[in-house]
């Protein structure tokens, strides 16, 4: 019975957590002025291409790590 509750109480605060965590508002595109006024694209300014290369580098890293550790098993095996 204590198991129950326990798990029934869980689950009520999880299906009322999305009441009670509210999100703000997104910010006006432009901060507000009207647009065309040349302040920035609505999007923001962030470089998108570091981050691609970033990934890229990681995802290298990821597949030579896995394949030495798959040569590295075989060699020990056969």
């Amino acid at each position: 019975m204590k198991r129950n509750f326990r798990i029934l109480l869980i689950a009520a605060f999880l299906q009322t957590l999305p009441l009670i965590m509210l999100a703000q508002a997104p910010p006006h595109p432009n901060g507000g002025v009207a647009p065309g006024s040349g302040n920035g694209p609505v999007g923001g300014g962030a470089p998108v291409g570091d981050g691609i290369y970033f990934l890229i580098a990681l995802a290298l890293v990821y597949g030579i790590s896995r394949w030495y550790a798959t040569y590295k098993q075989k060699t020990v095996q056969g």
